[in-house]
């Protein structure tokens, strides 16, 4: 089981923090590669071009003639070696899509949340509540956490525009959903900011552990659901013995 740093809002040590089961410490590099460049392959537009000698314009006519001239044989001024003219094995448009199949993006997703709790760089923070958008509130908990130089991932549990907002205009700062957070987003920051809600796991600071909505409702439905009554077992009846029928004596005629 592994551990983060466990904060407070106002971005204060509050202990460590369990992580939940599947953060087991294993890192699919293969896998966490592969990702990656299909994510980078799919951000491409695929929209360059090069023009062909058959698409630029001029050289409809022979520039001089063959003989006679002093100077080497030409046919066309469209000819790639003339300025201006055509491209031999220009870049046409394409497509650079890629396709991954759910199950391994969402194990490359694994591997790099446990690629970052493996360096200590996952912090789980405590909800983050900004009333209004507020830079220099967001700048400030960076900086009490010692991450205002390196690229940062906020991950909030829910939609929050204020924190987004007062965190668009910090250089190398990302905020989104822990849910919408790829691979990608993971291995491209340094460290990864996420709100307890989001992340699950426990608490682990302290005498009391402090236990996840997921366990508290297990708890509940546990308490609520009687337990099944114990059958008892039939109790096994003896075998008693037949009497033997006696044997009736013949009489003497």
């Amino acid at each position: 089981m592994l551990e983060a740093k466990h904060v407070t809002a106002a971005a204060k040590p509050k202990g460590s923090y369990a992580l939940p089961e599947h953060f087991d410490g294993t890192v699919n590099e293969t896998v966490v590669y592969h990702v990656i460049r299909a994510h980078m392959n799919n951000q491409r537009h695929g929209t360059h071009k090069a023009k062909t000698r058959g698409e630029v314009s001029g050289g409809n006519q022979k520039p001089w003639r063959q003989k006679g001239t002093g100077r080497a044989r030409q046919g066309s001024t469209r000819a790639p070696n003339w300025p201006g003219g055509g491209k031999v094995f220009g870049p046409l448009p394409r497509k650079y899509r890629t396709e991954m199949p759910k199950k391994v993006r969402q194990l490359a997703r694994t591997s790099a949340f446990n690629a970052r709790a493996n360096d200590g760089q996952i912090y789980v923070i405590e909800a983050l509540e900004f009333e209004k958008p507020k830079t220099s509130q967001m700048a400030e908990m960076l900086q009490t956490l010692e991450l205002n130089d390196k690229k940062v991932l906020v991950l909030t549990n829910e939609h929050r525009p204020m924190v987004y907002l007062s965190g668009r205009n910090i250089p190398g700062v990302e905020v989104m959903r822990y849910a919408d957070a790829t691979a990608y987003e993971v291995m491209w920051s340094d460290a990864v900011v996420v709100e307890e809600a989001a992340i699950g796991g426990h608490h682990i600071a302290g005498s009391k552990a402090k236990t996840t909505t997921r366990e508290k409702r297990a708890t509940r439905a546990a308490a609520k659901k009687p337990a099944p009554a114990k059958k008892k077992r039939p109790v096994a009846k003896k075998k008693t013995a037949a009497p033997k029928a006696k044997k009736k004596e013949k009489s003497d005629a």
